[in-house]
């Protein structure tokens, strides 16, 4: 998964990249001070696989892992090349989703681009551009269709209609992920990789005093009536506050300096759960004495395709798949104690796979 984080300049986007992956990427206060994507991989914390290594003792453990990509900040006129313009925009057409910091604090020593604290407005600046950006893009799409259906292909002429009651819809300031079309216009629409397309998660950059009661700062709540009314999520967090947690090395101390905060979730677990949400993923789990590892799928992912993901032969040779969830394994403590109670399943082409699945693949090539 790869998560493209946006925002304004100085709005905290690039303090909570640091706090999260720990690259040490500048976070000066001034613009552009992030003038490449910077790009770090985290591991997904997950208990059932720690559990499982120590039950197997493998050779090497592999979590999940999630890529952030930090974008240097947007400014009015991007779409046109201002600022970073362009370089930007095509930065985050590689990403699954987007995390949108926004400013939710007053602080007079930390510059505001536009001068101000008002969320809704850096949220319209910035999907504006986005807009601008997708526009073009589908007046090229439009243009190579009706150019192609010259030939007398009739699905290029329907192509192009479609992208045209798009352009209409863009064109009237509204996100491509919102347009009302039928399920195979927008199966048509999903193949132009739009930036507004994509689904995006609101970070609400807090002051450290809010962030165990967003509900108590109006921008939050400005930002959680937005995102409710677009189907988009939002999640309450102070960049400040995840740099000073991540300074501590050691994790007991970091558990203490957030218990002492109140603070009973870090914001890179708030941000792993919601994009899992947001995106529809689950993992699934493989152990033995060589590899424990959790992959992850997309949900109703069905055996063959979730088999797949580990060898592409797998997924062509699928036999069948040997499963145990991973709350009965850990109930029993042992693999032989759940074959005994006859907990481990075998599962054909059809078996949806579930969270938490620890699975054997049989398969022949």
């Amino acid at each position: 998964m790869k998560l493209g984080i946006v925002g304004l300049p100085n709005v905290g986007k690039s303090t909570l990249f640091n706090a999260i992956t720990n690259a040490g990427v500048p976070a000066d206060n001034y613009a552009f001070c992030t003038i490449d994507p910077n790009v770090g991989v985290v591991s997904v914390p997950d208990q059932r696989l720690q559990w499982l290594s120590q039950l197997y003792h493998p050779k090497k453990t592999t979590p999940a892992v999630i890529e952030f990509v930090d974008i240097a900040g947007l400014v009015k006129g991007a779409s046109k090349g201002e600022g970073l313009g362009n370089k930007f925009l095509s930065n985050i057409r590689t990403t699954d989703a987007i995390v949108h910091v926004v400013r939710c604090f007053d602080d007079s020593n930390v510059t505001h681009v536009e001068g101000s604290t008002d969320p809704l407005r850096d949220i319209d600046i910035i999907n504006l551009e986005l807009i601008m950006a997708d526009i073009e893009m589908v007046e090229r799409r439009i243009d190579k269709c009706q150019k192609a259906a010259k030939s007398g292909d009739k699905r290029f002429l329907k192509e192009a209609q479609i992208f045209a009651q798009l352009l209409e819809h863009l064109n009237a300031g509204k996100l491509a992920r919102t347009f009302d079309g039928e399920a195979e216009e927008m199966a048509i629409i999903a193949t132009s990789d739009l930036l507004t397309l994509k689904k995006t998660i609101y970070v609400a950059n807090l002051a450290e005093g809010q962030v165990n009661a967003p509900e108590s700062n109006a921008y939050y709540n400005a930002v959680k009536a937005l995102a409710d009314s677009e189907g988009s999520q939002v999640i309450p967090i102070c960049a400040k506050l995840e740099a000073d947690i991540a300074e501590l090395e050691d994790p007991q101390e970091q558990a203490m300096f957030m218990e002492e905060l109140g603070v009973t979730e870090s914001g890179l677990d708030k941000l792993i759960r919601s994009s899992y949400h947001l995106l529809g993923l689950i993992s699934f789990l493989t152990a033995g004495a060589d590899e424990c590892r959790a992959w992850t799928i997309r949900t109703s992912t069905k055996a063959p395709q979730a088999a797949g993901k580990i060898h592409t032969d797998f997924e062509r040779g699928f036999i069948r798949a040997e499963v145990i969830a991973f709350q009965d394994l850990q109930a029993c403590g042992s693999l032989t104690a759940a074959k005994a109670k006859g907990l481990v399943r075998s599962e054909g082409k059809e078996y949806v796979m579930k969270d938490g699945d620890i699975v054997n693949f049989l398969f022949n090539v």
